[in-house]
């Protein structure tokens, strides 16, 4: 699995910590900035994730900023992604399960690096389950290709 990475400035410290998390799952990843603490544009991290993810050089990708609000809208602009915002494990297992989601967006405003390590691990190790959650993922995938 490779993921891409990335947060704005309110997501600095929860991203080091998926990192470190990633490094010793033996995760490849790609970090995709920022690297500062003074504000900057959620959109511009978020997009280019969510179209690599889309094109197929990421397996997934995991967002970071204040809320993870900015970042899930941003991210789910993209056709292709299934971005969805979690803070918690079982939302996060539910996700992956049902949703098949592609990118999975946290808040540092309102978790702490403990539960966004466990949500990312469980995110990161838990398999779409396909069946009837298949037919409804290519809805989706039919409506985009009859919009795009």
């Amino acid at each position: 699995m490779k993921v891409a990475i990335a947060s704005d400035h309110g997501g600095l410290n929860i991203r080091e910590e998926i990192k470190s998390l990633m490094t010793e799952m033996g995760i490849e990843f790609d970090d995709f900035g920022c690297e500062c603490s003074s504000s900057v544009d959620y959109p511009d991290y978020a997009v280019p994730v969510a179209e690599k993810v889309a094109a197929g050089e990421y397996d997934r990708g995991i967002l970071i900023c204040g809320t993870g609000i900015g970042m899930s809208i941003a991210a789910n602009k993209v056709r292709g992604i299934r971005c969805a915002l979690v803070h918690d494990t079982f939302s996060a297992q539910a996700t992956r399960e049902h949703n098949d989601t592609n990118i999975l967006t946290m808040g540092e405003r309102v978790i702490g690096p403990g539960l966004a390590r466990e949500i990312a691990r469980v995110w990161l190790t838990t398999e779409f389950q396909g069946g009837r959650h298949a037919t409804r993922i290519n809805k989706i995938k039919e409506y985009e290709d009859q919009n795009q």
